[in-house]
């Protein structure tokens, strides 16, 4: 499983020393602001595991971040197949940080490196994103990754329950619109 290094963040394996500030991060109800619930440790220990075990099998998936300078594990980042069920299909790009974390790029630069891996890794033709109609810091992340929103697009999920975190919005970057961004940022347009 590949390591992804940007200029100030490493995204990883999981290392059991990940485990006390994950479940902090999943404990914070500012953090959790557009989810039902917060997580127990137990529940945040448990999808550590699952997010280790699929990139054990597929060689991608949810990596832990950490900032290069420090060692300090700030959250995941990552791409997994889109859940049963949902209204569409395909390969969903997200991303988690510690509130501490918050402020300094790192969500977009740790965002641009998965939608990076996966076009150029995985040779995917399009990575979506999903997120609560309220979340505006994700979709501001979503905007700066060159994605688009369709409001047409726009659904409750089915796997929130009734109320204000079920109606969600869908981000959408395709290969094509990627490559020809990157020309064009590096001049070559």
């Amino acid at each position: 499983m590949p390591d992804i290094r940007t200029d100030r963040l490493l995204l990883r394996s999981w290392r059991e020393s990940d485990l006390a500030p994950w479940a902090a991060l999943n404990a914070d109800p500012v953090v959790r602001e557009h989810f039902p619930d917060v997580q127990t440790p137990e529940r945040s220990a448990a999808s550590a595991a699952h997010f280790q075990a699929d990139l054990d099998e597929r060689g991608w998936g949810w990596w832990a971040v950490e900032v290069v300078e420090t060692g300090t594990f700030v959250g995941f980042a990552g791409l997994d197949p889109v859940e049963d069920g949902m209204p569409f299909g395909g390969i969903e790009a997200g991303w988690r940080l510690a509130r501490p974390a918050w402020g300094h790029g790192y969500a977009t630069e740790a965002a641009r490196a998965v939608v990076e891996f996966g076009f150029d890794g995985l040779d995917l033709p399009e990575i979506l994103a999903v997120t609560t109609v309220g979340n505006v810091r994700s979709q501001a992340v979503m905007r700066r990754l060159g994605m688009t929103h369709d409001p047409a697009e726009d659904f409750d999920d089915p796997t929130v329950p009734e109320g204000p975190w079920r109606r969600s919005v869908v981000h959408r970057l395709r290969r094509e619109e990627w490559l020809r961004d990157g020309e064009r940022s590096r001049g070559r347009s």
